[in-house]
């Protein structure tokens, strides 16, 4: 480990969002000091901020993330439920169209899933991450309105990285070198590690992109009669026939979230008229109607960039020594599926339980700890690349036979999920990511999904919540 004047070994994470902190976190106990580079200031109370473009839009966090970030920061849940955050169980609390139909209302209670504003829930994580940092010997510092412009070290070890202040005069902006023992990359889907590889002499890692060229569009919405508000969330995705989708989901203060979604061809506008009208175009109308008993509290809010890329920093050779990679920095999905938080709290629970299993960041201990990032994500990247891959680039190549069978048991197994109490169980396993893809083809879920008569869902939204 690179040493301060303290003697103290170090850490530093690129970024204090959500994936910062979550760093910040898994690192606790065991190094002695953590700086964070941010180059935002954060905002007074819980605001929205520039460094954060997909702010304003619709977040849910899965319960498979729930659970790994009530285990990294124990009570954080109860946290962001006092500070208005909405629990919805899946099924029963979010009407779900496919396009067989509506998905029964199983009372389920396997999935409990938050759905928060990201300034609410990005303000809460930061507090309680500090506030468990300072009761334990690890030092924290954040440096606000700084931004890290390269590595340092060698084409086989970073040694740390050149930063500078973003505002101030002229002569208070000087590039100056931060030594760090490890570097913990949580900069987000703009992560710039791959181009700062060339300046180290090293090639950038191999890169997989799915984009299906999908565009969204969200506004804020109260309900005119409070009383008369919905229940539940409602989701409409988006399929082949079409390829048009609408999520309306209760946030914090008696508020909704309105996001409406459509590949390429079919983006939603961000005009409100014309936003309200492409609500009508959407696979079912019911998202239509409730909007009439609603009004708007913001503008329209667009958003695009949308394509899944991973980048395999976990393959042979592909890290360098004192380097690690977290959240969308390595791997980012379609936001529209909401996987992204969830993945990055499923990737900090890993790396310290990495860091535990090792007695700290020992040599070696990096790349180990990145494996297990990209296995906390493979579940999320499977379900999100198999979603979108019919609409990118038109489809591409003809798919082998393979390819095409497991398309056909998928389609079955989303068809079957939605009336079915044991299939849609495991499905939601999967989605939420509690359970790896396997669970879908347990003998049990194989036979019923193969063998029992293919039927259509629901031919209006469930009213009723169907015990189990």
């Amino acid at each position: 480990m690179a040493e301060h004047s303290n003697g103290g070994r170090t850490a530093l994470v690129i970024g204090g969002g959500l994936a910062g902190m979550l760093a910040v976190t898994a690192l606790t106990g065991h190094v002695d000091t953590v700086t964070v580079v941010e180059r935002d200031r954060y905002p007074q109370g819980r605001a929205f901020r520039k460094g954060v473009p997909q702010a304003r839009h619709l977040h849910i966090l899965l319960s498979g993330g729930r659970r790994a970030l009530e285990e990294m920061l124990p009570g954080t849940v109860a946290a962001l439920t006092e500070a208005g955050a909405r629990d919805l169980y899946l099924p029963r609390d979010l009407l779900t169209r496919t396009p067989a139909g509506w998905q029964r209302r199983f009372d389920e209670r396997r999935h409990p899933t938050l759905s928060v504003t990201r300034p609410v829930l990005d303000a809460v994580v930061r507090e309680r991450a500090l506030r468990a940092a300072a009761g334990s010997p690890t030092r924290v510092e954040v440096l606000e309105a700084t931004e890290v412009i390269g590595l340092t070290g060698t084409a086989d070890r970073v040694t740390g990285v050149r930063i500078r202040a973003r505002d101030g005069a002229a002569g208070t902006r000087a590039v100056r070198e931060l030594p760090a023992g490890l570097v913990v990359d949580a900069s987000g889907r703009g992560s710039r590690t791959p181009q700062w590889y060339a300046a180290l002499g090293r090639p950038a890692p191999e890169e997989e992109t799915v984009d299906s060229g999908l565009a969204y569009a969200t506004r804020m919405y109260r309900p005119k009669d409070p009383d008369a508000a919905p229940d539940v969330g409602v989701n409409v995705p988006g399929w082949p026939g079409c390829p048009r989708g609408a999520a309306y989901v209760p946030v914090e203060d008696g508020n909704w979230l309105l996001t409406l979604s459509g590949v390429r061809g079919h983006h939603p506008p961000t005009d409100p008229a014309e936003f309200t009208a492409f609500t009508a175009t959407v696979g079912d109308p019911y998202v239509h109607e409730l909007l009439a008993r609603a009004e708007p509290l913001s503008p329209v809010h667009g958003f695009r960039d949308t394509c899944n890329r991973r980048r395999r920093f976990e393959r042979p050779g592909a890290l360098p020594e004192g380097l690690l990679v977290l959240g969308d920095a390595g791997c980012t999905f379609n936001p529209v599926y909401g996987q992204g938080m969830a993945v990055a709290a499923l990737g900090a629970l890993a790396v310290r339980g990495t860091l535990a299993a090792r007695g700290g960041p020992r040599p070696g201990v990096a790349a180990e700890a990145q494996r297990a990032v990209a296995r906390a994500a493979d579940t999320a990247w499977l379900a999100a690349v198999g979603a979108d891959r019919p609409y990118a680039d038109g489809g591409g190549a003809r798919a082998g036979l393979g390819e095409r069978l497991g398309t056909w048991y998928l389609d079955r197994l989303t068809v079957r999920a939605a009336i079915d109490p044991v299939v849609g169980a495991a499905f939601r396993d999967v989605v939420c990511l509690t359970a790896p893809p396997a669970r879908l083809v347990t003998p049990r879920v194989l036979l019923r999904t193969v063998l029992l008569p293919r039927r259509p869902a629901l031919p209006a939204p469930p009213a009723v919540v169907e015990p189990l």
